[in-house]
């Protein structure tokens, strides 16, 4: 523990997710006080088109309540 899943679309480098994970990892490390080899860290690629079904609505419309970070653009769905 912790597992993070980041979910974003398509397009970014391995080197990029690379770089993304180690800067995640640092700052769970040293923010939840916990050892590196208990964070892991998954990439879930979306399209765009499926983005408001697969994502915003099972887990930003649907879980509204853990949500720290609110996304800035316009619900889909209104």
């Amino acid at each position: 523990m912790p597992h993070i899943i980041v979910k974003l679309h398509p397009g970014r480098s391995e080197q990029q997710k690379r770089h993304l994970t180690e800067e995640i990892v640092k700052d769970v490390i040293e923010i939840a006080k916990c050892e590196e080899k208990s964070v892991s860290v998954a990439f879930e690629e979306v399209a765009p088109a499926d983005w408001a079904e697969k994502v915003y609505k099972p887990d930003i419309l649907d879980k509204h309540q853990t949500l720290y970070k609110k996304p800035g653009y316009k619900n889909p769905f209104e």
